[in-house]
């Protein structure tokens, strides 16, 4: 069952980090949050084939998640690259 109030907060943990991306050519969405609290992102633009989106992902996206909406568990990218 969707939580509206988590993938509230979720987003708006988005929107702090959102310009950076930005600025860098890309951007980010919510695609939701599911019952194991895993907050599920799509990565768009640059983003989408930087050779840094896992570190991205890591220091920027999953930090700024977390520290908001800490009874987030995990933070997955559907189309970040992992190598």
């Amino acid at each position: 069952m969707p939580n509206p109030d988590l993938e509230q907060r979720v987003e708006k943990s988005l929107q702090g980090i959102r310009p950076y991306l930005e600025a860098d050519g890309g951007n980010i969405t919510l695609l939701d949050v599911t019952e194991d609290l895993t907050a599920r992102v799509e990565l768009h633009g640059a983003c989408c084939n930087c050779s840094m989106s896992a570190m991205t992902m890591k220091a920027g996206v999953e930090g700024a998640i977390k520290s908001a909406v800490p009874e987030i568990r995990a933070v997955v990218a559907i189309n970040a690259i992992t190598s």
